[in-house]
């Protein structure tokens, strides 16, 4: 069976983006292991906040060679070349992406796919990129979680800006 992984990057007091969205506190000065990671998978999961925020960036599509899904309520965007919109029965087809053939996955986030599928038992591992910096407010890595969920930890890696990787895996 295929993992989901959940490889997102956090400020300390535990938000992935600013209450506007914006990510500007992000390190982007080295790769931190982004390219080796994503040889491991082959399809990509987000949520439809994230993904206007990739497009926002401009430029082409950086996820059009993955099987890329987008979970969206907005019944308007339709399916293309480079995304899969899935607009209804979430939890279903995960679990059906979960048994088919292929590489590991990429939950990319937003807050509310990553409370879903974890509230659901669906992802199997958190790789988090600790920053070292406390930005008071905005979305965090899981919204709505409702009970206790417990990981093991598998490695911590240490970079020279402070940053710091932190790889769990569901027990």
């Amino acid at each position: 069976m295929r993992k989901i992984i959940l490889f997102i990057a956090s400020s300390l007091d535990g938000y992935i983006a600013r209450e506007n969205e914006n990510i500007d506190w992000l390190f982007s000065d080295q790769d931190y292991g982004y390219t080796a990671f994503l040889h491991t998978i082959d399809t990509v999961l987000m949520g439809g906040k994230t993904y206007r925020q990739i497009l926002g960036f401009g430029g082409d599509f950086p996820y059009a060679s993955k099987n890329c899904y987008v979970f969206t309520h907005d019944i308007l965007l339709q399916s293309n070349e480079e995304v899969t919109f899935i607009h209804h029965d979430i939890i279903d087809f995960v679990k059906e992406l979960k048994e088919k053939k292929g590489k590991d996955i990429w939950l990319i986030g937003g807050s509310q796919i990553n409370g879903l599928l974890q509230r659901h038992g669906l992802i199997d591992e958190i790789q988090l990129f600790l920053h070292p910096v406390l930005i008071g407010n905005g979305i965090r890595v899981f919204d709505y979680l409702t009970q206790d969920q417990w990981f093991s930890v598998q490695g911590v890696e240490e970079f020279d800006t402070g940053l710091i990787k932190l790889v769990y895996r569901k027990k």
